[in-house]
C-alpha cells in the first residue's frame, strides 16, 4: 500500500469487549462468555441419543453404575438403557387405564396433557427392586419393578398420595433412605395441601402440619440425605434436607414475595405423644440467600439443587440454580452453600409472629428446654428423652409455632459463583476432578431452558466457562441431568429424547495452545502423541496442562511453526465490489489480528458475524490499491491459535471475469438482498404516490358522488309509497301506512325527515327521538332507486337512496333539494352507518 494512502475499511459492527475477556473475575462474571461454542451438528459424533416411538417426557433418570444401566421414567413407559451406547435393554409400558383417564377428563383436566401416567419418581428400593411412582391420570400410584426381568408388579399397586404429585407440572422431590420414602409434594387433587411425608418404613408415617407457617404454596425442587451421625461426638442424628421456593409469610401482606428455602427433619423423628402426633417435631426451615450486591439483584426462584458430598459429611456442599427477572432480561445464577452454614442457621434464633404488631420478628424470649426442633442426641438421652415421643408439650408447642429460623443461609464467598444474562438455567450436576497439579477442581454442568449445557470450572476466585454445547434441537428445556463419574458420561433428559455426552471431548482441541487455553481439567496435551488427550490414569511427565493460569509457555513448538508454510487462498474480485475476507478463530475469547502486505490493520475494523467465532474483514468498493496479501492471526491471551492468508487480486473494469469469490459468499447474497429490498421499497413508494394522486382527483368529484349516492335516516310511511319509488321492502308490507303528505312537498319532492327507521315487526313506539344532526355519510352505490331492506331492530335504521339519470324525470328536483339540505347540515364526525342496515 502506498504511504499516506490508508486502506478503506468499514467498521460495520464493533467487537465486544466481553468476548475478549478470557477469565471472568468475581464482579465481572456478569458477562461470562463460554470459550467455545459447539453446535448441534458438531455434536453428532460425540453425542448418543435415545427416543422410543411416540413416547415423550423423558424426565426421570436413575443411574446404576454398578450394572451399567440408566433407568428412564417417561410418559406411560419406563426404559432400561445401557450406559455408553444408550442401547435399549428393556421397556415397560405403564399406561393409566381408560376408565382412569375418563375420570380425569370428567374432573376438568386436559386429556391431551394431564390425563396420562407420568413417571415422576424412580429410585432403588433394594438390590432386587426399584420403586416407581406415577401421576396415573391425576390418581397417583406407586409400585415395585423387579430388576432381573425388568417387570412391573401389577398386583402390588399402592396409593401414591403424598408420594407423587397429582399434577405432572407440580414440583416434587423424594428419596429412599434405609427402606423409608421421604417425599415432598401436594397431598390432594386440587394441589392445595403441601406435605413433607415419610412412609414405607418400620416407623410411623410422618408428615408436616397443614399450616402456612410450615409450608405456603411451595415449589419443591430437591432433597438430600446427610449422615451427620457419622463420627459425631454428640450422638447426633442423620438428617434429610428439602429445598423449595415458597411464598414468604414473614413479610407484610403488601409485599408478597417468593423466597428460597431449605428445610430439614431428623431421621429418628417419630412425632410427639400428645402434641404433634405423627407430625414432625424436628421440622425447621431457613431462607437461602443468593444475591449480587453490585447489580442489586436478589434471586428467590429456586429451580434446582445438586448435593455434592465430601469425604466427611462436614464437606458437603449444595449448589443452587436460581432465576430472576431484571427488567425485561432473564438472569440466572448459581450459588454454593456449605453444610456448616446451614447447620448454623438451624441452631440460631427463631422467628415468631407477634400478634400485637401483626408481623414477624426475631424471638427474643427464653427458649424452652429441650431445644425445640433439635434432633435427639446424647444430651437428650442422658436427661430422659430417648425419643421425640418423650419430649414435653411446651417444647412441642413451641416447635409447632416457630418452624422458621431468623438467620438466613448465606452463599459461599457472599455472592453467586456464576451470573448469566439472557439465559434460563434449569438443572445442574457437579463433578470433582484432579488436575495434573494435584488440585481438585469442581466442574459444573448446567442445563438451560433452550437445550444447551454449559460446562463451567470453579477456579476458587472466579468461574471459567469452558464451553457451551447445543444438546437438543429444536430448542427444549433440559429437564434432568445425571452424572456417571466412572465412565465420565453425562446424561440429559428432555421432553423428546435422552442424550449421552462425554464429560470432555479433548480431541476437539487441535493444538497444544488450544488445549492449554481451554483450561479443561479433564484434558492435557500429549507431547508424545501431539494430541489433546484425557488424563485418566496417564503418566503426567509427557502431558501439558495449566488450569489455573493457562500458561502456554510449556508448549515448546509454537503453533505457527507447526503449521508449516501457509498456502494462501487466491481471491479475485472486480473493482468497485466489496471484498470480504473471513477469519475463523476457534474460540469465543480469541481476537483477530489482520495484516496487509505485512502492515498491521486495526483489529476493531473487523466485522463480527452471527457466529462469535468468525471475524470478517470488509473492504467496500475495492480498488487496484487493495490488491495484495492479507493475513489473519487468531490470538488468545497473546498466544497464536491459527493463521489464514489470502492473495487478493482486484481486476480493473466492470466487465472483467470473476475467477474466484471471496469466502463467505453468503455476505454477498446479503448485499444483493439489500439492493433488491431497496428497489422494492422505491417501487412501493411510487405506487403509493400514484394512488394518492388518483385519490385527490376522485375527491374533486365529491359533488357528483353526492348526487349518485346519499344515505340518510328516514322514517317510512305507513301506506304504500308513491309509484315513483320501487321498493321490495315496502311492497311486501300489508300494514296500514301513514299520510304521504307528511313525507312529500307539494311539488312532489321528498322531504328529509331525521329520525329512526321503524322496525317491520315493531309498533309506533319503537321509533326514537330524532337526532340532532344527520349521522349518515355518502356511500357509493349503483345508479338506481332502492329502498331497504331495513334491519328489524329499534336502533337507527338507514336506507340507500340512489339517484340516476334514468329516474330524473319523476324526481327532477330531488337531487338539488338533497344538495341544499346537505349544505345546511354538518354531519357528525364520528358517525358511521352500519353496513348491515344499509
Amino acid at each position: 500500500m502506498a504511504p499516506g494512502r490508508p486502506l478503506a475499511l468499514a467498521l460495520l459492527l464493533a467487537l465486544t469487549t466481553a468476548a475478549a475477556t478470557a477469565v471472568t473475575a468475581p464482579g465481572a462474571s456478569w458477562s461470562a462468555v463460554p470459550r467455545r461454542t459447539v453446535l448441534y451438528a458438531e455434536l453428532r459424533d460425540a453425542a448418543k441419543r435415545f427416543s422410543h416411538g411416540g413416547v415423550s417426557h423423558y424426565l426421570t433418570l436413575m443411574l446404576d453404575e454398578a450394572e451399567g444401566l440408566l433407568y428412564v421414567g417417561a410418559r406411560e413407559a419406563l426404559f432400561a438403557l445401557a450406559t455408553g451406547t444408550v442401547e435399549l435393554k428393556a421397556v415397560i409400558s405403564w399406561e393409566a387405564p381408560v376408565e382412569k383417564k375418563a375420570e380425569c377428563v370428567q374432573k376438568g383436566k386436559n386429556n391431551q396433557t394431564d390425563c396420562f401416567n407420568y413417571v415422576r419418581f424412580l429410585q432403588s428400593y433394594n438390590s432386587s427392586h426399584l420403586y416407581a411412582c406415577g401421576t396415573y391420570a391425576f390418581q397417583p400410584k406407586c409400585t415395585y419393578i423387579e430388576l432381573s426381568g425388568f417387570t412391573l408388579d401389577q398386583v402390588a399397586f399402592e396409593d401414591g398420595k403424598g408420594k407423587c404429585p397429582y399434577d405432572p407440572t407440580k414440583g416434587h422431590t423424594g428419596l429412599i433412605v434405609d427402606g423409608e420414602l421421604y417425599s415432598a409434594t401436594f397431598n390432594n387433587f386440587l394441589g392445595t395441601e403441601p406435605v413433607i411425608l415419610r412412609n414405607l418404613g418400620p416407623h410411623y408415617s410422618m408428615k408436616t402440619e397443614y399450616l402456612t407457617s410450615w409450608l405456603n404454596e411451595p415449589h419443591f425442587v430437591a432433597s438430600a440425605f446427610v449422615q451427620e451421625s457419622s463420627g459425631s461426638s454428640t450422638g447426633d442424628d442423620d438428617k434429610v434436607y428439602f429445598f423449595f421456593s415458597e411464598r414468604a409469610v414473614e413479610y407484610d401482606c403488601y409485599a408478597e414475595q417468593v423466597v428460597a428455602r431449605v428445610a430439614r427433619v431428623c431421621k429418628g423423628d417419630v412425632g410427639g405423644a400428645r402434641t404433634l402426633q405423627k407430625k414432625w417435631t424436628t421440622f425447621l426451615k431457613a431462607r437461602l440467600v443468593c444475591s449480587a450486591p453490585e447489580q442489586q439483584l436478589h434471586f428467590n426462584r429456586l429451580q434446582a439443587v445438586f448435593t455434592l458430598p465430601g469425604a466427611e459429611w462436614q464437606e458437603t456442599t449444595f449448589f443452587g440454580v436460581f432465576q430472576a427477572h431484571w427488567g425485561d432480561v432473564d438472569v440466572s445464577a448459581i450459588c454454593r452453600y456449605h453444610i456448616l452454614e446451614v447447620k448454623k442457621a438451624f441452631e440460631g434464633p427463631y422467628k415468631e409472629y407477634r400478634e400485637q404488631a401483626q408481623r414477624w420478628g426475631r424471638y427474643s424470649d427464653e427458649v424452652p428446654s429441650p431445644r425445640p426442633g433439635a434432633c435427639i442426641t446424647d444430651w437428650h438421652r442422658q436427661n430422659g428423652f430417648a425419643s421425640s415421643l418423650e419430649l414435653p408439650d411446651n417444647t412441642l408447642n413451641f416447635a409447632k409455632k416457630h418452624p422458621l429460623m431468623d438467620e438466613p443461609v448465606p452463599p459461599q464467598r457472599g455472592r453467586p459463583l456464576l451470573l448469566k444474562k439472557d439465559s434460563n438455567f434449569t438443572q445442574l450436576v457437579v463433578d470433582r476432578v484432579a488436575g495434573l497439579d494435584g488440585t481438585i477442581y469442581e466442574v459444573l454442568f448446567i442445563g438451560t431452558g433452550d437445550g444447551w449445557v454449559h460446562k463451567a470450572l470453579d477456579l476458587g476466585t472466579s468461574i471459567h466457562l469452558v464451553e457451551e454445547l447445543q444438546v437438543f434441537e429444536p430448542a427444549q428445556p433440559v429437564e434432568s441431568l445425571v452424572l456417571a463419574r466412572r465412565k465420565k458420561l453425562l446424561f440429559a433428559g428432555s421432553r423428546f429424547q435422552v442424550a449421552q455426552l462425554p464429560l470432555a471431548d479433548c480431541g476437539r482441541y487441535q493444538s497444544c495452545t488450544d488445549c492449554v487455553l481451554a483450561r479443561d481439567p479433564y484434558c492435557a496435551w500429549s507431547r508424545n502423541g501431539s494430541t489433546c488427550v484425557r488424563i485418566d490414569g496417564q503418566n503426567g511427565s509427557h502431558l501439558v496442562q495449566d488450569v489455573l493460569s493457562s500458561d502456554t509457555g510449556a508448549c515448546s513448538v509454537p503453533q505457527a511453526a507447526k503449521q508449516g508454510p501457509l498456502t494462501p487462498k487466491n481471491v479475485t474480485v472486480v473493482a468497485g465490489t466489496d471484498l470480504v475476507l473471513t477469519c475463523r478463530l476457534g474460540s469465543n475469547l480469541a481476537r483477530a489480528q489482520w495484516t496487509f502486505e505485512g502492515r498491521a490493520l486495526p483489529a476493531e475494523q473487523a466485522l463480527v458475524l452471527s457466529d462469535a467465532r468468525l471475524r470478517a474483514l470488509v473492504v467496500p468498493g475495492a480498488g487496484a490499491q487493495h490488491s495484495g496479501t492479507y493475513r489473519c492471526l487468531a490470538e488468545e491471551q497473546g498466544a497464536p491459535l491459527g493463521t489464514q492468508e489470502y492473495q487478493v487480486t482486484v481486476l480493473a473494469g466492470p466487465g472483467a471475469p470473476l475467477e474466484a469469490r471471496a469466502p463467505l459468499e453468503s455476505l454477498g447474497v446479503v448485499w444483493v438482498l439489500a439492493v433488491c429490498l431497496g428497489a422494492l421499497c422505491l417501487v412501493l413508494l411510487l405506487a403509493v404516490l400514484s394512488l394518492w394522486r388518483r385519490l385527490r382527483e376522485e375527491l374533486g368529484k365529491g359533488t357528483k358522488a353526492i348526487e349518485s349516492t346519499l344515505v340518510y335516516p328516514i322514517e317510512l310511511p305507513k301506506e304504500p309509497p308513491s309509484p315513483r319509488f320501487v321498493s321490495s321492502a315496502a311492497s311486501d308490507s300489508d300494514e296500514k301506512l301513514w299520510d304521504p303528505s307528511s313525507y312529500y312537498y307539494s311539488d312532489g319532492s321528498l322531504k328529509i325527515v331525521p329520525g329512526h327507521a321503524t322496525c317491520r315487526n315493531g309498533g309506533p313506539g319503537t321509533a326514537a327521538s330524532p337526532p340532532a344532526a344527520i349521522p349518515g355519510q355518502p356511500l357509493h352505490s349503483p345508479t338506481r332507486i332502492h329502498l331497504g331492506p331495513l334491519r328489524g331492530s329499534s336502533s337507527n335504521g338507514y336506507i340507500r337512496l340512489a339517484l340516476g339519470a334514468e329516474e330524473r324525470p319523476p324526481c327532477a328536483d330531488l337531487a338539488e333539494e338533497l344538495r341544499r339540505k346537505l349544505q345546511q347540515r354538518q354531519p357528525l364526525p364520528d358517525s358511521n352507518p352500519e353496513e348491515s342496515s344499509v
